[in-house]
């Protein structure tokens, strides 16, 4: 019996010996699940998108130059008004007696030139009679000389007075001018969409600092100003369409363009690490919608750019390696899709699904990019499956040669009960 015993420990033996190979028997790794989408050809647009509030194109502020009280306002917060049409009026009493006073000297100065010409007049002929006299040796030349003088004295006198008459009548022009400012009027054609001074209250004028009655803008002609990167900028251009939207009107959409890029930057937090450069730029809408007031918060959508029978492919289907970390799968001959940064070469690479379903890297050369896809210039071919997500295992885990299952695409989304809401932004 004591073989038998051996000959049951041995088989035992090998048993172990045997599991404890296939179990250090290298095993091929799981299949990764993705999700899997085929390059395609189709229209694709380059879409920058701000943030900014509407504003009418033309805003006056209207302020006087003339300090006084407000008598008149026969406006109101809201009327429509015409280019020319009374706003208000300056207390005009104190300018007009300024004006009248004016007048009376300029009144004044025209009487001494008449009273200093009578004087030229007089030394003139006083002159040709002494120098008549002194032809026929019946005046001296002492008086001759005392004529003369008593002429170019006179003639000064005129030429004095015609100067004060001058500046007299430029002192009326600048009175008449200020009584003019006592009103005020539109100068453009608008709405008034703010009032600061009642009837009654002071209104200082000053050259220094604006002290505004009113402010008065055109509705017929509004837009939005929002700022954009530095990398976004070199690619806009007065003209190009824009879509906008406006948050107090849900579910709209209304047309513009673009009317004004600015061509200096605005820095904010210079140099620091959070330091940001933008350009603002301005997009007219090509009508005012109805009930979109000044001050609103609006979205701008600008199509910078389009391309027809383009190969695209999902936006988080590429993503980027160390190019030495790649197998050598760059056709011979072809130029390098890989770009340096910072002492390190990186490349841009999607993931391809090949027949026996498992990851291959292959470097791309990408265009232009919308909200959800991306132009592929080289490296792929239309009707190639590549892998799209999940996000972090496109971006980080995913190798190539890695065997891959793909995910069976999800359903559409069930439609919302009665009465719920859907969130929007605010």
């Amino acid at each position: 019996m004591t073989w038998w015993k051996g000959l049951i420990a041995g088989v035992l033996v090998l048993a172990v010996v045997g599991i404890t190979v296939a179990g250090l028997r290298d095993r091929p790794p799981p299949a990764t699940e993705v999700q899997v989408a085929k390059v395609k050809k189709g229209t694709i647009s380059r879409v920058i998108i701000g943030a900014g509030k509407v504003e009418a194109s033309t805003t006056v502020k209207i302020s006087s130059n003339l300090s006084g009280d407000l008598v008149e306002r026969p406006v109101e917060l809201g009327d429509k008004v015409k280019k020319g049409q009374v706003l208000g009026r300056i207390d005009p009493r104190p300018f007009i007696a300024q004006a009248k006073q004016a007048q009376a000297a300029v009144s004044g100065a025209r009487a001494d030139i008449s009273t200093a010409q009578v004087e030229v007049d007089r030394t003139k002929l006083e002159l040709d009679r002494v120098q008549g006299l002194t032809k026929r040796g019946m005046a001296s030349s002492a008086e001759v000389d005392k004529a003369k003088s008593d002429h170019d004295s006179a003639v000064a006198r005129l030429a004095s007075a015609q100067q004060r008459y001058q500046g007299q009548v430029a002192a009326y022009e600048q009175a008449q001018t200020n009584l003019s400012r006592t009103t005020l009027g539109s100068p453009i054609e608008g709405t008034v969409i703010e009032l600061t001074r009642e009837i009654g209250e002071r209104v200082r004028g000053s050259d220094f600092s604006e002290d505004t009655v009113m402010t008065v803008a055109a509705l017929n002609s509004m837009e939005v100003k929002i700022e954009v990167g530095e990398h976004e900028v070199v690619h806009l251009r007065n003209g190009q369409h824009a879509e906008l939207s406006v948050d107090a009107l849900e579910g709209q959409s209304f047309e513009g363009s673009v009317v004004e890029i600015a061509q200096k930057a605005t820095i904010k937090n210079p140099g620091t690490e959070s330091e940001v450069t933008t350009f603002p730029v301005k997009v007219a809408l090509d009508t005012r919608p109805p009930g979109v007031l000044p001050g609103m918060s609006s979205e701008v959508r600008i199509t910078a750019e389009t391309h027809e029978n383009a190969l695209i492919v999902p936006i988080q289907a590429v993503t980027v390696r160390p190019d030495r970390s790649l197998p050598d799968s760059q056709p011979p001959g072809e130029t390098s899709l890989a770009a340096k940064k910072r002492g390190e070469t990186l490349a841009k690479i999607v993931f391809v699904v090949d027949q026996d379903n498992k990851a291959r890297a292959r470097r791309v050369r990408t265009g232009i990019a919308s909200d959800t896809d991306l132009e592929v210039l080289d490296g792929l071919k239309e009707g190639e499956r590549v892998v799209e997500g999940p996000f972090r295992t496109v971006s980080k885990e995913l190798k190539d040669g890695d065997p891959l299952k793909e995910n069976a695409p999800k359903g559409p989304k069930s439609a919302e009960p009665p009465g719920t809401k859907t969130a929007v932004r605010g």
